[in-house]
């Protein structure tokens, strides 16, 4: 036992009071008169021996008063079994994240047991230390501010992972020294062993896990729609993929789809812990307006992440202009679709217009390339559209088409010699069902099919994209990535000299592959809180003449300006850290909506598998500056930090046992030494 305050050992002195009291007994005697004995009711016999026990113990109780009083003035304790270093700075991080909403042990979430935890931490520090939360940096706050700011802390889905704020903290304060508590969850899928040795040895890190209840968490993990043309009054397949992120199987969890304020479909499903399982459900959109879906899944007790928000945009018109000197092979194609809007221009009179507003721009076989149309041919690739060219066979344009690939960056196409008698048709390769370009296209057939013919007039090396070959491996199809868009090039032209191919069934699924291909839709269905930067295409005429004005972000009575910029009519904006709970978020500039975006929480907080208390002692190691404390033993961390680098203090027993000292001295002076009251004589009055 050590004393915090030896100086207060002179207080013993005070024990020679009670000593002297007891030796010079400084009481004088009490004279009582009176005339007959009948007055006396009652005599208690007692011994010298008896009277001088109770002195003893009156005086010693009276020692013990002084000496524990003194006591509680020096405040003993038991010294810690870890030196500790003294700092008058403490940095506190509270993981925020939506995790953290799990029910722990104690019936209540474990971001109300973390916050709890971290305030008492002010009770085993001295006043003059300042505390830092790294929610919020750069303040040092007392111990007032820091309760508050830690009142004001709430659960947000924007908040960023464990693992980047810690590699945030470890980065800016590896050179300073000081205390670093941090409380969290430590789920595995966000943190990373590999930080704890990031820290310096100079730095003590407590590392405080919350466990949770055992439970299930089923979440939805995904959706996939089976088109990324969605149509209108058609039906659209969406896989909707669930994944259980807790460690209790879930039996019969109902699964529920709204489209708008309508329930579109719903189901049952039974997931395993740590697994996941997919269901198919058709829906159908009615109307061209952007749809506002959502997945509600049955769950508890965990249940932040039992509503998914998605957007369903139907697709419009896919613009389609081509250019060709005499009738186009593909204008019936594309002209008889309702989801195609299709122009065909000729080379002498071109809509450049059209041209620019196009999707996909489609050159079949013109004889040459005109300065003007290459130029906008070169911007609309770069803008984002697709071109497909078909070569022709006159080689009097070679060198036009030529500066075209040129700026398009094919630097690796070159024309076959020309011939004069007539062309040798080869037939095409099988084309591959793994590819990409065709998933989806083929039903499984039993026997090849019969392929078309061509005689090309262009190869190449290589490309980015291969969609047809030819028996031999020269290229037929293939696609060139240009700016933000592609480049189709047929190496043979369409007139049926050279190519059989427009009086084949593969023309038709191919043709509209490429037309589908060409609609972009940058808008994604869902967004995480958690996500840095969102990039939108933007209209021109949102840009035109409003340069003043700013896009703001809208959810109910809450308005948000996120930090923006605009480039090449693109929006990209970052999202605003307010943004804390999931939902529908409109985008809108000067009062007129854009868009509307939904957010969910990162699908990473609804894995639940974390790291316990022991699993953290074992990566730690032997490392000297770093110390585990489990919240869930039943003992709080102030009093595990106490008990291990301040000590434990005894003042507070040392006033107990003054105030039982004083109690003992009452019971002793009231009742000590009376003995049982002798039976009353009766008294015969004197005659």
């Amino acid at each position: 036992m050590s004393l915090t305050y030896p100086w207060f050992l002179l207080g013993l002195l005070a024990l020679a009071v009670p000593i002297v009291i007891h030796l010079f007994e400084l009481r004088r005697p009490k004279r009582v008169l009176f005339s007959n004995t009948g007055f006396i009711r009652e005599v208690k016999l007692v011994t010298a021996r008896q009277r001088k026990v109770k002195h003893l113990l009156v005086l010693l109780v009276r020692l013990g008063f002084i000496v524990f009083l003194v006591l509680v003035f020096c405040q003993p304790f038991l010294p810690a079994p870890q030196k500790n270093r003294n700092s008058n700075s403490v940095k506190v991080l509270v993981d925020t994240s939506p995790s953290m909403q799990v029910q722990g042990e104690e019936e209540q979430t474990a971001f109300d047991q973390v916050v709890e935890q971290a305030r008492d931490l002010t009770t085993v520090y001295p006043a003059s230390t300042y505390f830092e939360l790294v929610n919020k940096p750069h303040r040092r706050l007392t111990e007032s501010a820091y309760r508050t700011s830690l009142e004001q802390l709430g659960i947000s889905g924007h908040t960023a992972s464990l693992q980047t704020t810690l590699a945030r903290l470890v980065e800016t304060g590896v050179r300073q020294e000081g205390q670093i508590y941090i409380f969290s969850d430590f789920q595995k899928n966000d943190f990373s062993p590999q930080f704890i040795t990031g820290f310096d040895t100079t730095q003590q890190v407590f590392l405080v896990p919350v466990v949770g209840k055992e439970g299930k968490n089923v979440y939805v993990d995904s959706l996939m729609l089976d088109d990324a043309f969605v149509r209108v009054d058609a039906d659209l397949s969406i896989k909707i993929r669930v994944h259980n992120g807790g460690n209790v199987a879930a039996n019969n969890c109902q699964v529920r789809l709204f489209i708008g304020e309508r329930q579109a479909a719903a189901f049952q499903t039974s997931v395993e812990a740590g697994a996941s399982t997919a269901t198919t459900v058709q829906v159908r959109l009615t109307g061209r307006d952007l749809q506002r879906c959502r997945v509600e899944i049955e769950d508890f007790p965990v249940t932040f992440d039992n509503t998914y928000y998605f957007t369903l945009q139907p697709a419009p018109q896919i613009r389609i202009a081509e250019l060709a000197s005499d009738k186009a092979a593909t204008q019936r194609l594309y002209a008889n679709e309702p989801m195609f809007s299709y122009t065909l221009g000729k080379p002498n009179s071109v809509d450049y217009r059209a041209l620019t507003a196009a999707n996909l721009v489609l050159i079949q076989e013109l004889p040459r390339i005109e300065t003007s149309l290459r130029e906008n041919l070169q911007q609309a690739v770069q803008r984002g559209a697709t071109l497909v060219i078909v070569p022709p066979a006159d080689a009097t344009g070679r060198q036009s088409y030529n500066t075209l690939f040129h700026d398009l960056g094919l630097g690796t196409v070159q024309w076959e010699p020309s011939l004069t008698d007539k062309p040798s048709l080869r037939d095409l390769a099988s084309p591959n069902l793994q590819n990409p370009f065709f998933r989806e296209v083929f039903a499984r057939q039993n026997r090849p099919a019969v392929m078309p013919k061509a005689a090309p007039v262009l190869h190449w090396s290589r490309s980015g994209i291969d969609v047809l070959h030819m028996r031999d491996g020269e290229a037929y199809l293939a696609g060139f990535p240009s700016g933000k868009g592609k480049v189709y090039l047929f190496s043979a032209p369409f007139d049926e000299r050279y190519s059989s191919f427009t009086n084949h069934a593969l023309f038709v699924p191919v043709m509209y592959r490429l037309a589908m291909q060409s609609f972009r839709n940058d808008q994604q269905p869902a967004y995480r809180l958690n996500q840095r930067t969102v990039a939108l295409a933007i209209d021109g005429s949102e840009t035109a003449g409003r340069a003043e004005r700013v896009f703001k972000l809208t959810k109910d009575s809450l308005t948000f300006i996120p930090v923006q910029r605009i480039q090449a009519g693109e929006l990209r904006f970052d999202v605003p850290p307010e943004m804390q709970a999931p939902g529908f978020y409109q985008l809108s500039r000067n009062g007129r909506m854009v868009a509307t975006l939904a957010f969910n929480f990162d699908k990473r907080e609804s894995n639940l598998a974390h790291y316990s208390a022991q699993e953290l002692r074992a990566m730690i190691g032997n490392r000297s500056n770093m110390r585990v404390y489990d919240a869930s033993a039943g003992t709080s961390v102030a009093s595990q930090y106490r008990a291990e680098r301040v000590g434990t203090p005894l003042w507070r027993y040392c006033l107990w046992g003054a105030l039982a000292c004083l109690l003992a001295e009452v019971l002793l002076l009231r009742f000590g030494g009376r003995r049982q009251t002798a039976a009353q004589q009766p008294i015969a009055n004197a005659a």
